[in-house]
């Protein structure tokens, strides 16, 4: 492709640029509006915003080919506008026809102008072409990576809402567990109970594992390091919710849980942590039977 082709092609869209960027504003003006993800006015401007670059690109650039600098710029404005759009929430198909769907105001502006030349017709409509999918290509490219940070962000702070370290009483902590116990969470787990040890200055900490679906070997490991980096902040923990398919698997495995105590209830883990503070609580009104409610009948 000769580089004068960039700069005809620049000349013909800055004379019918206004006639262009209706055509193509069109395309979008209806879906979007109603969607409600955005404003008339703002994808005008957006819209008249980028037509305007890839003209003052094709001028200063005078080629069609995508792999050259000249393009970088437009590259850019584009990244910013597909990361853009993922959080407004358009999706992946809408984001790519941003790009794709100035092929065909081009190309109808095109066969206008030079329809005497089907030569030159014909070689401004491939270079375009390729042009156009290479930048719609990697606006895709943009906009999937862009939402795949918006999942990861928030399945990161996912994991740390699923982790709450309640304190139970005055030195004694409680972290219900909730779900699969993988790697990435054992860590968000650590984190908050050593964080909260510090906190408090706590000396017993409650792990319960009575939302926790399955105990495989991985699992245990992940709790017995979580064990040991609490005891190295000087906190001893308590496993509860130890329930018969999860002993049974326990023993099976060959896991070695003897030197941390376990309960089958929070109940009993909370009964022991407060015997080995030495605290106390009125439980007295918990414990005593309810009255039945046909005494006053008797």
């Amino acid at each position: 492709m000769d580089a004068t082709d960039g700069t005809h092609l620049a000349q013909i869209l800055s004379t019918h640029q206004d006639a262009v960027l209706n055509a193509w504003l069109g395309q979008h003006l209806a879906l979007a509006s109603r969607r409600g993800l955005t404003s008339e006015t703002e994808i005008r401007e957006q819209f008249r915003s980028f037509l305007g670059s890839f003209i003052a690109t094709l001028n200063s650039a005078g080629s069609l080919e995508p792999e050259r600098a000249d393009w970088d710029a437009l590259r850019a404005s584009l990244a910013d506008i597909a990361i853009h759009r993922a959080r407004q929430g358009f999706s992946p198909v809408e984001t790519a026809t941003f790009v794709f769907s100035l092929k065909q105001p081009l190309f109808t502006q095109l066969r206008a102008t030079l329809a005497n030349d089907p030569a030159q017709l014909a070689a401004l409509t491939w270079s375009i072409n390729v042009l156009l999918d290479s930048f719609g290509l990697y606006t895709m490219e943009v906009y999937q990576k862009s939402r795949e940070q918006v999942i990861a962000r928030q399945q990161q702070e996912l994991l740390e809402l699923s982790t709450p370290v309640v304190q139970l009483w005055d030195g004694i902590l409680a972290l219900p567990l909730i779900g699969t116990l993988d790697s990435s969470r054992t860590q968000v787990v650590m984190e908050s109970l050593l964080e909260k040890i510090v906190e408090t200055g706590a000396s017993i900490a409650i792990i319960d594992i009575t939302g926790v679906p399955t105990v495989d070997t991985l699992v245990a490991q992940h709790l017995l390091k979580t064990v040991a980096a609490a005891r190295l902040m000087g906190a001893d923990c308590i496993i509860s919710g130890i329930r018969p398919q999860i002993a049974q698997t326990i023993v099976h495995l060959g896991v070695n849980l003897s030197n941390v105590i376990t309960k089958s209830t929070l109940a009993d883990a909370f009964v022991i942590a407060l015997q080995r503070t030495g605290k106390s609580m009125p439980i007295a009104s918990l414990t005593a039977p309810a009255a039945s409610p046909l005494q006053d009948f008797r």
